[in-house]
């Protein structure tokens, strides 16, 4: 795991104070000065901002990160949220915008009231989204790429990390089994699942780059009715038509039922339409469920279609010699979606689209060869300017904090935070079975905990015409309840026929076996009188 720099293994408070001295004899000036003459009174000749007085807020304001955020946002003894209503909360934090500055005390308050009103996600308590915890060398990266702000489109604006970005996709890439290949970074898995489309379609029909969806004919587009709503975003974003995405169906656990996948093909065709992407996924969004690539891989290949694999949630098992066996035939598939702000913990945002091609597809299908970014006659090697593989222009760097964390634990360290995720997963699934009231939707095959707590209420009633409708009340009000007590968040929703139902993330490796009792006793304690 992730080690803390020296002199944070003395404790929060000591550091705290220990930072606090270094800026000491400078606090009142930060915190009485007022802000610098309004916009339009320097003299042009001199600077509009005031470097000192900026680094000295930034001191003070880090101060405040550090102890609402980093230290009180990681403290069990600590609420994960502070609830108030939309309007409650809109009035304390004084939102409307003014003609004129604050003072630097007003500002001060401003970031403490933005850290203490915000969720923490840091929290051990935290089990709501497919992200949590946070590791402290990925976060520096994060603040070391905010300080930079560079974008990640040539080399001569970001050549550290244009090289490194290159070299954590190779890492990536091998980790699937590619010992070449391309790929970037996104903004977020979404995006990472449409360029996997775009790509699909462009090799398939090269000349919709040129003429548009009129050259096309009508195409189709196959994934599982369990994978992420992206998929629909994105035939609806590039002009397939969400009609024209077939959703193939699946077992109990959510999983691809590639019998059914075939039979797609074929109804697709009889309608007339062109098969030319299948999109797979590696641990759905709810059930954490891993369709079968290597059947999937066999279709594909006969078809001659494009495999995408959706590995936004599921990727990191490939860091596990023990689990990685769940995304087995990944190495088949033509493009995977990574999304390492996910179950590694740098941050968000931070997700890759990896490729097999070696034939610069990537940049093929999107360049627009803007020549005040990317002229012809530079004087270094043009292939390190690599914006033009974007859909985007300005690129923000996000292969930094991924970088840092590596160098940092290693893959070893990364495949230790893997298994012992999945360890406590069955710890709580264990613990959960042996308990009256908590009724496991299916074994886990990741470390999605899917579950409804029956309260006393509704036990031994499960015949009666009103359960299902008084069960899908139950997840509602436990979570408004913690919500409101701030005392952990976790998720829920209906899912096919299932009403709803909670779904548990075990992932922040500053998880404990209390945390899993803690969780199990909470639930009782916010749903024992429903």
């Amino acid at each position: 795991m992730s080690q803390l720099p020296r002199f944070w293994n003395l404790g929060w408070s000591s550091f705290i104070d220990w930072w606090s001295s270094q800026s000491a004899s400078e606090q009142d000036y930060v915190t009485t000065t007022g802000p610098s003459q309004p916009y339009g009174q320097q003299h042009l000749n001199e600077p509009l901002l005031d470097h000192r007085e900026g680094q000295l807020f930034l001191t003070e304001a880090f101060k405040v990160i550090l102890e609402e955020v980093l230290c009180k946002g990681t403290d069990v003894n600590e609420k994960v949220c502070e609830w108030r209503e939309p309007e409650e909360l809109a009035t304390l934090l004084d939102l409307e915008l003014r003609e004129y500055g604050e003072q630097q005390h007003q500002l001060l308050q401003r970031v403490r009231d933005v850290a203490k009103y915000s969720v923490k996600t840091n929290h051990p308590r935290f089990f709501n989204q497919l992200f949590a915890g946070v590791d402290y060398h990925a976060l520096t990266g994060r603040f070391l790429t905010e300080a930079l702000n560079t974008s990640q489109y040539t080399y001569e604006v970001a050549p550290v990390f244009v090289l490194m970005e290159d070299e954590v996709l190779s890492k990536l890439r091998s980790l699937v089994g590619w010992a070449q290949g391309d790929g970037i970074f996104c903004p977020g898995g979404t995006m990472s699942n449409m360029y996997a489309m775009n790509l699909a379609r462009y090799r398939a029909f090269p000349e919709v780059k040129l003429k548009g969806q009129w050259a096309l004919p009508r195409l189709a587009v196959f994934t599982s009715q369990e994978s992420h709503y992206s998929v629909m975003k994105a035939a609806a974003f590039q002009g397939i038509g969400t009609e024209n995405v077939f959703k193939v169906n699946v077992d109990d656990r959510g999983c691809m039922i590639t019998d059914d996948l075939s039979e797609k093909i074929e109804l697709a065709k009889s309608q007339g339409a062109v098969p030319f992407l299948v999109h797979a996924t590696s641990g759905t969004t709810v059930q954490g469920a891993f369709d079968p690539l290597e059947p999937i891989a066999d279709i594909c290949d006969r078809q001659g279609l494009w495999m995408h694999v959706d590995a936004a949630w599921g990727g990191s098992v490939l860091f596990s010699k023990e689990h990685r066996h769940l995304m087995r035939g990944v190495e088949r598939a033509d493009s995977v979606t990574w999304n390492p702000h996910k179950m590694m913990l740098t941050g968000l945002q931070c997700s890759a689209i990896l490729l097999k091609d070696t034939t610069d597809l990537l940049k093929r299908c999107h360049s627009a060869d803007a020549t005040y970014l990317f002229q012809q006659d530079k004087f270094y090697d043009m292939s390190l300017d690599t914006g033009d593989k974007s859909i985007q222009c300005g690129r923000k760097v996000d292969c930094l904090k991924l970088w840092l964390m590596w160098k940092a634990v290693g893959s070893q360290g990364l495949e230790e935070r893997v298994d012992r995720a999945f360890a406590h997963t069955r710890y709580l699934v264990e613990k959960m079975m042996k308990r009256e009231g908590f009724q496991l939707i299916g074994k886990p095959e990741f470390v999605n905990v899917c579950f409804w707590f029956i309260p006393p209420s509704l036990r031994g009633k499960e015949n009666s015409p009103d359960y299902q409708d008084r069960l899908s009340k139950v997840a509602p009000v436990i979570k408004e309840r913690m919500i409101k007590q701030g005392t952990m968040m976790v998720g829920y929703q209906p899912l096919g026929g299932r009403v709803n139902f909670f779904r548990m993330i075990v992932i922040s490796p500053q998880l404990s076996y209390q945390d899993m009792t803690f969780f199990l006793d909470e639930i009782e304690r916010l749903g024992n009188n429903l």
